[in-house]
């Protein structure tokens, strides 16, 4: 997953990176400090993982990664090129989703680039470049699919269209692409036009370091609600604190503030939560441990797929297993005694926690 870090400058989206990745991206108090978008890969640790290994006595561990992407704060205009808006929206556009990093604090210490703290101001005035950076494209989009729809004889160009004098009046309403439907027709059609506006969206709320329960403002909350987004909130200094504690020092202080989750694990949930993901391992004894990630829904063939394409182009069967089964049971031999390890062939959908070995013919 390539997840870009956006919001207004200051609002402490590379405070966050660096908490989230001990990677030391430059943070200051001044805008457009990011430029080129800082890139780390950042494990997304399961605690499930670590029984399943210890258990089937694994040689190593090995977590399954998320890609964040620090993009640089966008300021009002940047559709037009203000503050080298044109460069940050098309980073934008090489990520799968968006962590929209909103200020819900009022430290004086900090400058706000509109000389006030208002989050929905904020939200909006992000959301007004990614709707109109996205309005300028379909509507030059929509001159060529009508010349392409004309006669009939294209279906997919019909399709588009439709869709297409759906989207633009859309937009211009408020509402982003990804509450406009896809035709059927046309299931592709998003990927062709490649609308910001489409990508699922995360909101963060950066709260006060003394309101980082979890409890996310309402007017954010709700907001997300009525724009398909999801939406948790951390404390950026607070993270940024933590990370530099050891691992004990850190779980014990947020157990004491009334949180077991680090800023990591709420993004990695919601980020789960917003792409509709569930988790997958694989594990045997002597040989690593991994984590994998899977659409919902989807198969295990698909799960051998994101594995190697070697091993889901030779799929035979698999051997399926719940985390917890395999826990209870003690290992895969007891588990296949108890019933619980089951033979599956390629339709069987993965569900959430399935442990998975992969019979292939190459």
């Amino acid at each position: 997953m390539k997840i870009g870090i956006v919001g207004m400058p200051n609002a402490g989206k590379s405070s966050l990176f660096n908490a989230l990745t001990k990677s030391g991206a430059e943070a200051a108090n001044y805008p457009f400090t990011t430029i080129e978008p800082n890139v780390a890969v950042v494990p997304v640790e399961d605690d499930r993982l670590k029984q399943i290994a210890e258990t089937i006595g694994a040689s190593e561990i090995v977590y399954d990664h998320i890609d964040f992407h620090d993009i640089a704060g966008l300021v009002a205009g940047a559709h037009k090129g203000e503050g080298l808006g044109n460069k940050f929206l098309a980073n934008i556009r090489e990520t799968d989703a968006i962590v929209h990093v909103v200020r819900a604090h009022d430290d004086q210490n900090i400058i706000h680039p509109d000389g006030s703290v208002n989050p929905l101001r904020d939200v909006e005035t992000i959301e007004t470049e990614l709707l109109m950076a996205d309005l300028e494209q379909a509507e030059r989009r929509i001159e060529r699919v009508r010349k392409q729809a004309r006669g009939g004889g294209d279906a997919e160009a019909i399709a588009e269209l439709a869709w297409l004098e759906e989207l633009i009046p859309a937009l211009n309403d408020g509402k982003p692409a990804r509450m406009v439907p896809v035709p059927e027709d046309h299931p592709n059609v998003v990927k062709t036009l490649s609308p910001l506006t489409a990508k699922p969206v995360l909101f963060v709320a950066n709260v006060d370091e003394n309101d980082a329960s979890g409890a996310v403002p309402t007017a954010i909350a709700e907001h997300a609600a009525a724009m398909g987004a999801v939406a948790v909130a951390v404390s950026s200094r607070l993270e940024a604190e933590l990370v530099e504690m050891d691992d004990e020092e850190a779980a014990a202080m947020r157990e004491e503030m009334g949180f077991a989750e680090s800023g990591l694990q709420r993004i990695a949930h919601g980020a789960f939560q917003l792409l509709d993901l569930i988790t997958f391992f694989t594990v045997g004894s002597g040989v690593r441990g991994q984590s994998w990630h899977l659409r919902r829904g989807l198969t295990v063939w698909h799960a051998a797929g994101e594995i190697h394409t070697d091993i889901q182009q030779g799929f035979v069967r698999a051997d399926v297993v719940g985390w917890n089964e395999l826990l209870e049971a003690g290992g895969y031999s007891q588990a296949r005694d108890k019933g619980t390890l089951r033979t599956e062939g390629r339709d069987y959908v993965m569900q959430d926690g399935d442990v998975i070995t992969v019979k292939h013919t190459n």
